[in-house]
C-alpha cells in the first residue's frame, strides 16, 4: 500500500548557526581551516535535514565548495540552510556561508554548497521524506535547480567505475 506524505514549506527546514573563528582552527596563515568551514557546513545542513524530516538522516554526497574569501580568527561564521527538494528518501539542502568582521560589521559570502541527505529509520534503512513545498520564487528556482543537478549527480555517478584494490 502507498500514500503520499504531506509536504512541509521550505521555511520549516531553514536554520541559521553561527560560531566565533578561534585560534584553534587556524591554518599557520591565521585563518579558519577549510576543513572547519567543511564540518560547520554539514552540520548546518544536517539540521535543516532533521527539522525537515524529523528523523535521523545521514551525508549521502556533498557538491564542491569554493572559497570565495578568507575567514579570519575573530571573525563571526554564519551559516544558513534549508532543504531545497526532496527526492522520495533523499534532499537536496543548500548552504551558504558568510563572515561579519564582528570590528566593522561588513558582511561578506565566503562560499555555498549543496549536500544530499538521506533519511534512515533505526535499522538504517531509507525511508521516505515528505515532500518540501516551495513559497516563493526563490524557493521555486531552487526547487528546480535541485532537479537539475540531481541529475548531474547520478550522470556522473554512473559514469564513474569503482576502483579495486591490489
Amino acid at each position: 500500500m502507498s500514500f503520499e506524505l504531506p509536504g512541509r514549506p521550505v521555511s520549516e527546514s531553514r536554520s541559521e548557526c553561527s560560531e566565533l573563528a578561534m585560534p584553534n582552527d587556524a591554518n599557520p596563515l591565521g585563518n579558519l581551516m577549510g576543513g572547519r568551514v567543511m564540518h560547520l557546513v554539514d552540520l548546518a545542513a544536517a539540521i535543516a535535514a532533521m527539522r525537515h524530516a524529523r528523523m535521523p538522516v545521514v551525508t549521502a554526497s556533498v557538491d564542491y565548495l569554493n572559497f570565495l574569501h578568507a575567514i579570519h580568527i575573530g571573525e563571526l561564521v554564519i551559516l544558513k540552510s534549508s532543504v531545497n527538494r526532496v527526492f522520495r528518501s533523499s534532499m537536496e539542502v543548500g548552504v551558504k556561508v558568510f563572515v561579519e568582521n564582528m570590528r566593522s560589521g561588513v558582511l561578506r559570502h565566503t562560499c555555498s554548497a549543496y549536500l544530499t541527505f538521506v533519511a534512515i529509520d533505526q535499522s538504517g534503512n531509507r525511508v521516505p521524506v515528505p515532500p518540501v513545498i516551495p513559497e516563493n520564487d526563490e524557493e521555486r528556482r531552487r526547487f528546480e535547480n535541485a532537479g537539475e543537478r540531481r541529475k548531474q549527480r547520478l550522470d556522473l555517478r554512473a559514469r564513474q567505475k569503482p576502483e579495486t584494490a591490489g
